[in-house]
C-alpha cells in the first residue's frame, strides 16, 4: 500500500512541475511573438523612409551624372576641334620644312619625318571627312613633295657612297683569306651613322608605301658593283699587256721556264697570280719533263700542235691570262656579293632583300655568265679544230666553279631562282663542253687523217700528245670524274671495277679508252712504211714511251684500276715487235750460217772453183748487207737510252757470235787472191758498227 502512495505521490509531483514548465514556455511564448511584431513595425518603418530617401537622392546623382557627361563630352569636342583645326592648319606649319628638305638644309631628319607624318595624319582626315576639300589637295601635294624629297635624300646619299672598289683592294682582299686563311674585313662601304640615316628613312618610305628606294638601292649599288668588276676586268688586261691574237700560249700549255715574277705586275696581285699559275703550270712542267726525258724534244715556248691540224696557230683563246682572269673575277663577284649582301641588312626590309638582291648582282651575273659562254663557245671552236690542249682550260674553271658552288650557293640562298639558275648555267656549259671534249679526243684519234710519218720511226706526235693530254687530266681528276659519271657507258663499266675512288676509276677507264684507240690508230699507220724494221722500230718506240710515260706519272695507277693487265701488254707488245725487228737481219744471216756450208775445208784439201765462189758470195753478201743495213739503220731513232742499248745489245748476240764462227771458219782459208777485197770487217768492226746504228750523227 505504501508503495502505490509512493508512486502516486511521484507521478503527482512529476505533473506538477510539468505544469509549471508549460505555463512558463506559454508565458516566454506569448512575449516572444510580441517582440517580433516590434520588429518586423520597425523594419517597415525603416523601409518606408529609405524608399522616401531614394526618391529624393536618385534625381540629384542622375543630375549629376549627366553633368559629368556633358563635361566628357565638351573635353573631347575641345581635342576633337583642337585637332581638326590643327589638320588645317598643318600645311601651312610644315610647308617651310618640307620645301627646305632633310639633310644639307640643316632640317633634321626626326623633324622632317615628323612633319611628315603630321601631313599623313590630315590626308586621312581629309580623305575621310571632307574628299572634296581644297585642304585635302594641299596636304596631299605636300606629302607628296616630300615623300618624294626623302626618296631623293636617300638616292643621294647611295651616291655619295657609290665608289666602286679598287681593283687592287679587292684583290688583296681575296689574296688575304687564299694565302692566310683568315678573313680580312673588307673596307667600309657605307659609314655606321650614315647607314643608320638610311635605316630611317627606308623604314618611314617602307611605312608609307613608298617602296621606291628599292629600286634605287638596286640599281645604285648594282652599278656599284659592276664598276667594281669592270675596274677589275680593266687592271686585269692591263698588268698582263692587253689581249694580242696568235701571240700567248694557251694557260695550259705554258713555257717551262716562264718568268713568275713580271715587273708589270703589281706586289698586292702578284700572290694571287702566282696561286692560280701554279695550278695551270704544274701539268705543263710535268708532261714537259717527260717527254724531254723520253725524246729528246722540249716544249719551249712553242704551242702543242694539233694533231689533226698543223696549220692551226692558237688564235681562239686571247690570252695566257684568259683562264686566270676569269676565276678571279667570279671569286671577286662572290666576294662583292657578300659585301653587299652584308650591307643591305637593315637598309632593306627582309622580306624585300632577295629581290633588291637579284636586282644587285643581275647585271654583273649576266657579264660573268656570258664571259663563261664566250670561253666555251671559243673552246667549242678548239674542240671543232682539235685543239685539245687548249680545250683544257674547261676543267680548271669546272674545277674552281664547283668549289665555290656550295658557298655561292648559301651567298643567294634567299635570292629568286633566277640568280641560282646563272650559276648553275655556267657549270652545265663548261660540265657538256668538257665532255664534249674527252669524247671528241677519242674520236679526233680514230678519225685522225694525217698520214705524214716519222722517217726515222722515232716516237710519234701524236703519242706524245696523247700522253701530254692524259698527264694534264690528272689535277681534275674529280671533276673529269663528275662529267664522265653522266655517261651511262662509263658508269655501266663502274660497277663492275668497285673501286674504293670512282672519279680515280673513271678517269683510268677514259685513259683505257684513249691509250686503246691511240694504239689501233698508231698501228694503222705503221702500215704505211713499206720497210718492216722501221714499221717495228715506230711501233716499239711508240709502246715504250707511252709504257715509260705511265709509269713515270700517276697515269699507271689508274689504268691499272681499270686494266690491271695494262703493263704485262705493253712488255709484251715490246718483245713482239723487238722481235719483229730482229727478222731485218735474216739475210744476212743467211750469208755467215755455217751449219749446212757445202764448203769442203778439210787440211789439205785443195778448194775447188764452186767453193771459192761460194765463199766469195758469202762474205761480198755479209759485206754489201752490214752496210746496207747500217747506212738504213743509223737513220733510224730510239729516243729511249735504255731501249736503243737494249736493241744494240740484242743485234750484238743476234749477229757476233755466229759472225765470229763465221770468220773463223773462212778468214784462214786460201779462197781468193785479194783477201781484203772481200774480209773488210772483223767480228769487232762489226760491233763498232752495230754501235753506230739509231744515230744520224755517226
Amino acid at each position: 500500500m505504501n508503495i502505490i502512495e509512493e508512486r502516486t505521490y511521484e507521478i503527482t509531483s512529476k505533473l506538477e512541475k510539468e505544469k509549471s514548465n508549460l505555463s512558463l514556455l506559454t508565458e516566454r511564448l506569448k512575449k516572444s511573438s510580441q517582440i517580433t511584431k516590434g520588429i518586423d513595425t520597425i523594419l517597415n518603418s525603416f523601409e518606408e523612409r529609405l524608399s522616401r530617401l531614394e526618391d529624393t537622392i536618385l534625381p540629384v546623382y542622375n543630375d549629376t551624372e549627366n553633368l559629368q557627361k556633358s563635361q566628357v563630352n565638351i573635353d573631347q569636342t575641345l581635342t576633337y576641334l583642337d585637332d581638326v583645326i590643327s589638320y588645317y592648319n598643318v600645311s601651312s606649319d610644315v610647308e617651310s620644312t618640307i620645301e627646305k628638305g632633310p639633310g644639307e638644309s640643316g632640317i633634321d631628319l626626326d623633324d622632317y619625318i615628323h612633319s611628315l607624318n603630321r601631313l599623313a595624319k590630315a590626308q586621312k582626315y581629309f580623305e575621310k571627312h571632307i574628299p572634296q576639300s581644297v585642304e585635302l589637295e594641299n596636304v596631299t601635294t605636300l606629302f607628296h613633295k616630300g615623300s618624294d624629297k626623302l626618296n631623293s635624300e636617300f638616292k643621294t646619299i647611295l651616291d655619295k657612297y657609290n665608289t666602286p672598289m679598287l681593283p687592287v683592294v679587292l684583290l688583296d682582299l681575296i689574296n688575304y683569306e687564299n694565302s692566310d686563311n683568315r678573313e680580312k674585313l673588307p673596307p667600309v662601304q657605307i659609314p655606321d651613322h650614315t647607314k643608320a640615316y638610311l635605316i630611317k628613312i627606308a623604314n618611314w618610305l617602307l611605312d608609307n608605301g613608298r617602296d621606291e628606294y628599292l629600286t634605287v638601292y638596286g640599281k645604285v649599288r648594282g652599278a656599284v658593283l659592276q664598276r667594281s668588276l669592270t675596274m677589275l676586268r680593266n687592271h686585269q688586261k692591263s698588268v698582263s699587256g692587253g689581249s694580242v691574237h696568235g701571240v700567248a700560249s694557251s694557260p695550259m700549255l705554258r713555257p717551262k721556264f716562264q718568268n713568275r715574277h713580271e715587273a708589270s705586275r703589281k706586289p698586292s696581285t702578284r700572290r694571287l697570280h702566282h696561286a692560280f699559275e701554279r695550278k695551270a703550270n704544274r701539268m705543263l712542267l710535268k708532261a714537259s719533263q717527260t717527254l724531254e726525258h723520253s725524246t729528246g724534244f722540249t716544249l719551249g715556248t712553242r704551242r702543242a700542235s694539233s694533231h689533226l691540224d698543223p696549220s692551226y696557230n692558237g688564235e681562239e683563246f686571247d690570252n695566257e691570262q684568259e683562264l686566270e682572269n676569269y676565276l678571279v673575277c667570279v671569286i671577286a663577284l662572290h666576294k662583292l656579293m657578300q659585301i653587299e649582301q652584308a650591307l643591305i641588312k637593315g637598309i632593306i626590309a627582309p622580306r624585300h632583300q632577295p629581290r633588291v638582291f637579284e636586282l644587285i648582282v643581275r647585271e654583273a651575273m649576266d657579264t660573268i655568265v656570258q664571259d663563261g659562254e664566250n670561253i666555251v663557245s671559243r673552246a667549242k671552236k678548239c674542240i671543232s679544230r682539235h685543239d685539245f690542249g687548249t680545250v683544257l682550260v674547261v676543267f680548271p674553271i669546272l674545277k674552281q666553279l664547283r668549289s665555290l658552288k656550295p658557298e655561292f650557293e648559301r651567298t643567294v640562298e634567299e635570292c629568286d631562282l633566277n640568280v641560282k639558275s646563272k650559276f648553275d648555267a655556267i657549270l652545265g656549259m663548261l660540265h657538256s663542253t668538257g665532255a664534249k671534249a674527252l669524247e671528241d679526243f677519242i674520236e679526233s684519234l680514230r678519225s685522225d687523217s694525217v698520214t705524214q710519218l716519222p722517217s726515222d720511226g722515232t716516237v710519234h706526235e701524236l703519242t706524245s700528245n696523247v700522253i701530254m693530254f692524259l698527264e694534264q687530266l690528272l689535277d681534275y681528276t674529280d671533276t673529269i670524274g663528275m662529267v664522265l659519271a653522266q655517261d651511262v657507258s662509263y658508269s655501266r663499266q663502274l660497277d663492275r671495277l668497285k673501286a674504293a675512288d670512282t672519279n680515280k676509276a673513271l678517269l683510268g677507264l677514259y685513259i683505257k679508252k684513249v691509250l686503246v684507240q691511240l694504239n689501233h690508230t698508231l698501228i694503222s699507220k705503221s702500215e704505211q712504211y713499206s720497210d718492216p724494221a722501221l714499221k717495228a722500230i715506230f711501233r716499239l718506240n711508240n709502246n715504250n714511251y707511252v709504257l715509260k710515260s705511265l709509269q713515270r706519272s700517276s697515269l699507271l695507277e689508274l689504268y691499272l684500276i681499270s686494266e690491271p693487265k695494262c703493263e704485262e701488254y705493253y712488255y709484251n707488245s715490246i718483245q713482239e715487235h723487238k722481235k719483229a725487228y730482229s727478222q731485218s737481219w735474216g739475210k744476212l744471216l743467211n750469208y755467215i750460217w755455217c751449219d749446212d756450208s757445202p764448203v769442203n775445208l778439210l787440211h789439205g784439201d785443195k778448194l775447188r772453183d764452186k767453193d771459192r765462189a761460194v765463199i766469195k758470195e758469202k762474205f761480198a753478201g755479209f759485206n754489201k748487207e752490214i752496210e746496207d743495213i747500217a747506212k738504213v739503220q743509223r737513220g733510224y731513232s730510239i729516243p729511249d737510252v735504255e731501249l736503243r742499248e737494249s736493241i744494240k745489245r740484242d743485234n750484238k748476240e743476234l749477229i757476233i757470235p755466229k759472225y765470229n764462227s763465221f770468220y773463223n771458219m773462212y778468214a784462214g782459208v786460201q779462197f781468193t787472191k785479194n783477201p781484203e777485197k772481200y774480209i773488210k770487217h772483223k767480228p769487232d768492226e762489226v760491233s763498232a758498227v752495230i754501235d753506230r746504228f739509231f744515230d744520224v750523227a755517226a
